[in-house]
């Protein structure tokens, strides 16, 4: 429909073009008429010019009929038929005043036989040419029996028309008509066809950019194009996604605006063609700064842009996201790693438990029946304190490798935090200047391990007392939460006021054995780890905003 309307208006603005056209040629003869009588040189009678300008003032006021027909009736054919057989007896009419069979006007009726085809095909044309060749035979014969007498040139009077001449010039004229029509109309007819095969074309080539545009955007792989000056043409949907900038943010810009290592990545790439030749999968990562200054590990491939010649016209860059690839990685790694020391924590622990079981009943026996004092008593102290860190290392330890095995049972972890918090203060780390603050909800049960959930808290909370020796406030919170995989949780938050971890220390917290304390194990934090990837939770520790540190621990309500 909306094709339809747009044919029809671009119709009549041609025909409007028609009546300008037919305006201007006409005040063309006026001033050519006018700036002869002007000089005194005018070829024609008096009554000659009158009557020529009589048909040039009517065709001045059928032009605006034209004008007021074209707004009222609907049908572009019917105005254009109306204008074209106008025109035919004002030509007509204009050829009478003008010398009649000897006059040079009549080659304006091929005008109108042409701008018929145009408007009306071959059909229009042939009834023009017709109608053309109708009133110009008639005129010629009217004239040559002496029915009418049109106003000829004074330097031909008294001249007698021959019969041959006259039937031989309205002969050439209606054949002229008419090969005009059909020469016209097969112009017309190709360029038609021209047009419609064009148009086609046109259509084909937009549904292959659609098909292109839609494989293009549909994939789930980032793809960018870049031409030979390394400024950005092309930028996918899915790289939208992956880097975070728009493609208006990043078009006709510099590549390495856009991606600071790529020309490493292009030289990396080269060095492997040059070692390996082209049968080798051209991917290397890179690490790229995405919006809001998220660190992305890219899987990137970079290959040549040719255009139909083989010419290089620039190049083409593929890549994806393999940034939560390479954190699973990094979380296989770990485990790997936990499951290491798992089977070494099996074999050393009947290697250590029973020798150290016979020390420490030794100690204790020697303790009760000696009667020390002085010097010998610290001795004493020193080996006791040594086999207490000794035990509580080789539980910890274990606990680490192989979480103890329980029975799952709904609990109410406000009792877990009331029972920790009431121990805690007999821990040498505790101080007294140390505010605790509760914010327990009642939807606080569980279903979990007693044993294991309560050894996750101790960790977190006596932590959170480490950090802060010198006194400060300790807030602890469980709430129902429902996250985006639509599960309920219970979210589990201590918060602390103490000295806070440093960005450095962030992604190694939960790695065994390591620990910024002096005496600490580094297994405090990696148990809890470990009892939460069993629990199928997640744990989340980020800056306090007053200071110090917040843990987040999630676990699912139902386990």
């Amino acid at each position: 429909m909306d094709d339809h309307l747009l044919q029809n208006e671009n119709l009549t603005t041609r025909v409007r073009w028609l009546m300008l056209a037919r305006v201007a040629i006409v005040t063309f003869l006026l001033g050519i008429t006018a700036l002869s009588e002007i000089r005194g040189t005018e070829s024609l009678l008096k009554e000659s010019v009158a009557s020529l300008y009589i048909i040039i003032l009517l065709t001045y006021f059928l032009s605006i009929i034209y004008l007021f027909l074209l707004k009222h009736v609907r049908s572009l054919e019917v105005n254009v038929y109306i204008q074209s057989l106008t025109d035919v007896l004002l030509i007509t009419g204009f050829v009478y005043v003008t010398g009649g069979i000897g006059s040079v006007y009549s080659v304006f009726y091929p005008l109108i036989i042409i701008y018929s085809v145009l408007f009306l095909a071959g059909r229009g044309g042939v009834i023009t040419a017709s109608t053309a060749s109708v009133f110009y035979g008639l005129l010629v014969n009217l004239e040559y029996y002496n029915i009418i007498k049109p106003f000829y040139n004074i330097s031909i009077e008294g001249y007698q028309f021959l019969p041959g001449y006259v039937f031989s010039r309205t002969l050439i004229h209606i054949l002229s008509f008419y090969i005009i029509a059909l020469l016209a109309s097969f112009v017309v007819e190709q360029e038609r066809k021209t047009r419609t095969v064009l148009t086609d074309r046109e259509n084909a080539f937009d549904q292959l950019d659609l098909l292109y545009r839609s494989i293009i955007e549909s994939v789930d792989t980032g793809i960018l194009t870049i031409d030979l000056a390394g400024k950005v043409k092309s930028f996918n949907r899915a790289a939208e996604e992956i880097t975070g900038f728009l493609f208006a943010e990043v078009e006709n810009k510099n590549i390495n605006q856009v991606f600071p290592y790529y020309s490493d990545l292009k030289e990396e790439t080269k060095n492997m063609e040059d070692r390996q030749g082209n049968s080798l999968e051209k991917r290397v990562e890179m690490p790229v700064a995405g919006k809001g200054n998220r660190t992305l590990i890219l899987g990137c491939s970079i290959s040549h842009l040719k255009d139909n010649r083989g010419n290089r016209i620039g190049d083409i860059l593929i890549f994806q996201d393999l940034t939560a690839i390479k954190k699973m990685e990094e979380d296989l790694e770990k485990s790997r790693r936990l499951a290491f020391i798992g089977e070494m924590a099996a074999s050393l622990a009947h290697e250590i438990r029973n020798p150290l079981a016979s020390i420490s009943g030794s100690v204790q026996v020697l303790k009760n029946e000696l009667n020390l004092n002085g010097a010998d008593d610290k001795l004493m102290q020193i080996i006791l304190r040594g086999k207490d860190q000794l035990e509580n290392f080789m539980r910890d330890f274990l606990l680490l490798a192989r979480p103890p095995s329980g029975i799952c049972e709904i609990i109410d972890i406000r009792e877990i935090f009331e029972d920790v918090l009431e121990s805690i203060r007999y821990a040498s780390d505790w101080h007294e200047g140390i505010e605790v603050m509760r914010k327990l909800s009642d939807q606080s049960l569980i279903m979990a391990n007693k044993t294991q959930i309560r050894q996750l808290i101790w960790n977190l909370v006596i932590n959170a007392v480490q950090s802060m020796p010198d006194g400060g406030r300790l807030m602890v919170e469980a709430q129902k939460v429902l996250l985006p995989d639509f599960r309920e949780y219970l979210e589990i938050r201590i918060t602390d006021s103490g000295c806070g971890i440093e960005e450095k220390d962030m992604e190694k917290i939960f790695e065994p054995f390591y620990t910024t304390k002096e005496r600490g194990t580094g297994l405090g934090l990696a148990i809890v780890n470990r009892i939460i990837e069993n629990y199928s939770g997640k744990i989340k520790i980020e800056d306090n905003p007053e200071g110090g540190t917040a843990c987040i621990v999630c676990l699912p309500r139902s386990h």
